[in-house]
């Protein structure tokens, strides 16, 4: 018998959306056990949202041109 030289797939315990579901559940009883926790999320969410506007206008206002790249193909793959 060859071995498989492919990997396996992930083996979660929690499939399909059952992941996602947890994890609001996890954030939702964080937020209403440790009210420290709320002022994180709130403030890491506010900075998230302030980074992600500045990526955002500097890339609509000078956006990276081909020439500007150097190597446009690191791994030389075609």
């Amino acid at each position: 018998m060859e071995p498989n030289p492919q990997p396996d797939g992930a083996r979660g315990y929690l499939r399909g959306r059952a992941s996602p579901i947890v994890a609001v559940g996890l954030v939702l009883a964080l937020f209403i056990w440790l009210p420290a926790y709320r002022w994180f999320f709130l403030i890491s969410l506010g900075i998230g949202i302030i980074v992600a506007a500045i990526l955002y206008f500097w890339n609509k206002h000078k956006p990276v041109k081909a020439e500007d790249v150097e190597n446009k193909r690191p791994l030389g793959l075609e």
